[in-house]
């Protein structure tokens, strides 16, 4: 994995965002009770941060986190660690996490693939949510797509057999990226023979992102791969 290891190429750029007074607050008074610091030589063990055996999704790029505390909320048979690098996001969900007190919710500020590499342990992940990454439309800007052979070989790694990796985006010719890189790695398959096809038992539950609800607000069709570790 020394190509994600050493990469230079970042698939996001931290931007300056406005941040409220709420979300700085949060950030303030809660990191501290819900986030992780990144820490490139430790890798977490999952039943010391979360306190419980129960399996661990990993949430990559989260947004505001409004998905993630609905998921959360709706599973609480199931860990989230929630990864995301931008301070008004963070600040969001750390506000919601402590009002509601989801003790099944961690947070990450760091680049997700630094984290995935360095603080995740192999066969110790049940599942990677990916939902609506940058798509980084211009042609040119292709190369810093997340979703890369090396970055989901790096995913499959830290997976354990029979876990998922579980991606959306509502741009198509990402979408058809996504599925060429994710079929392209001999550990993982699909149940489907294309795109995932919802409402169906396979594939878990998820609310509706603000990303998704702009895409469809401009006409955009949801584009879903589903994944599963099969060795």
């Amino acid at each position: 994995m020394e190509e994600v290891l050493h990469r230079t190429i970042k698939s996001f750029v931290l931007r300056s965002g406005r941040i409220t007074k709420l979300q700085q607050h949060a950030l303030d008074n809660y990191a501290q009770l819900y986030c992780i610091p990144y820490e490139a030589e430790k890798k977490l063990d999952f039943v010391q941060v979360f306190h419980n055996t129960k399996q661990t999704v990993v949430e990559i790029g989260f947004g505001d986190g409004e998905a993630t505390h609905q998921m959360a909320e709706r599973n609480p048979d199931i860990n989230y660690l929630a990864l995301e690098v931008y301070p008004p996001g963070v600040g969001a969900l750390l506000d919601v996490v402590h009002t509601r007190q989801l003790p099944n919710v961690r947070i990450v500020q760091y680049d997700a693939s630094e984290v995935v590499q360095n603080m995740l342990a192999d066969s110790s992940v049940s599942g990677f949510h990916i939902f609506f990454p940058d798509p980084w439309q211009k042609k040119r800007h292709n190369k810093r797509r997340l979703i890369n052979p090396a970055f989901t070989a790096l995913l499959a790694d830290k997976l354990k057999t029979g876990g998922y990796i579980y991606c959306a985006t509502d741009w198509e010719d990402y979408a058809l990226q996504m599925q060429d890189v994710l079929r392209g790695e001999a550990r993982i398959s699909s149940p489907f023979s294309g795109f995932a096809e919802k409402p169906n038992d396979i594939v878990p539950w998820r609310p509706q992102t603000k990303f998704e609800r702009k895409g469809v607000s401009a006409g955009r069709r949801i584009f879903e791969s589903y994944f599963v570790k099969t060795c």
